[in-house]
């Protein structure tokens, strides 16, 4: 058996972002690697995950999960091989999914790493289509946005890792059409083609309420929001009676310092009954089992398709982060430290 590691590399924040983040926000730093203790495993991560939530954490507020403090390790999802346990439950070699993520190498209680299988699928899709991205696009549909057959459904963000799923998802349980909304001509194209989506629209082309009238002229029943401000607005503006929005993300405010005006017509929520309810994938980990066999089968017949934008090496973790802020990833984002 080779040595066990003497330290590792991590990625803190140490500066709090005013607007948009900059590299010198951050700094990957040389620690010790802990000892084992009882319970307790040894992680060699192999792949970890950055998602848009990560921006609100380089906040200093109070939120529905902790901020990020200074001078210390970030954390996230990332999945890696157990190279050292003294858990029972746990062994050497087993593949874990958990969540000390941005860093080279994890030391955690087992209880809290779940192990997963790489003969279902590649370990990289229980960060994405599998994992917690999955479950929220699952969750959102399905549950929060009440989504039943025969909807018109529009989703922005589209191309991302929830978004390209929630449309999957849509289409396979029968939606009437789907609608994505991207930020570039080859995403809209790949929406279409490879996704599935009945219509999709470049929200950089133009007014994005005309783009979207024109791309569901008999109006919406379903909105999944990743995006906010004008996509919320040209949603509430399609919106049939009783529609039901699930409000997953704001990322085009994430990095606003000043507020931003939109939506401007929520008066249209009261004569249109509408429903926006906010999406937070924890309140819904009872879905997991049933997530996974239903969407685990999909992936395995071909019918639903997922993305991936690797960005290898951990000295690229933060412009891993900040790429996915500008959208420069199609499906899941995903930073990889293995050879």
């Amino acid at each position: 058996m080779s040595a066990l590691p003497a330290t590792g590399r991590e990625w803190h924040l140490v500066a709090r972002p005013h607007g948009w983040p900059t590299p010198d926000d951050f700094a990957l730093r040389e620690v010790p690697v802990p000892e084992v203790g009882e319970g307790q495993i040894l992680v060699r991560n192999l792949h970890f995950s950055v998602d848009p939530y990560m921006r609100g954490r380089m906040n200093d507020v109070k939120s529905y999960v902790p901020p990020f403090q200074l001078d210390q390790p970030m954390d996230g999802g990332a999945v890696g091989e157990v190279i050292a346990s003294r858990a029972e439950s746990v062994a050497v070699g087993d593949h874990v999914l958990h969540g000390l993520g941005w860093r080279e190498y994890a030391v955690l209680d087992a209880d809290s790493a779940a192990k997963i299988d790489a003969s279902l699928a590649p370990l990289t899709a229980y960060l994405g289509v599998l994992g917690m991205p999955g479950l929220t696009a699952y969750a959102g549909l399905l549950e929060v946005a009440s989504f039943k057959e025969g909807d018109a459904v529009f989703v922005s963000g589209a191309a991302g890792a929830v978004g390209s799923e929630v449309g999957q998802i849509a289409k396979l349980k029968g939606a009437s059409r789907v609608i994505g909304s991207a930020g570039s001509d080859e995403k809209v194209k790949l929406l279409v083609e490879e996704y599935g989506f009945d219509a999709a629209f470049n929200y950089k082309n133009g007014d994005v309420t005309k783009q979207l009238k024109a791309a569901a002229p008999d109006g919406i029943d379903v909105y999944f929001d990743n995006v906010g401000g004008d996509h919320l607005e040209a949603a509430i503006s399609a919106f049939n009676v009783h529609g039901r929005a699930a409000i997953c993300g704001m990322i085009s405010m994430y990095n606003a310092t000043e507020p931003t005006p939109a939506p401007r017509n929520l008066a249209l929520v009261i004569g249109k009954r509408l429903r926006l309810q906010g999406l937070l994938v924890a309140d819904h980990r009872a879905l997991q089992p049933q997530f996974v066999q239903e969407v685990s089968g999909w992936i395995r017949s071909g019918e639903l398709k997922y993305g991936e934008t690797k960005v290898p090496g951990i000295e690229n973790g933060v412009e891993a982060f900040l790429g996915l802020l500008r959208g420069e990833n199609t499906g899941k984002m995903i930073v990889s430290l293995a050879d």
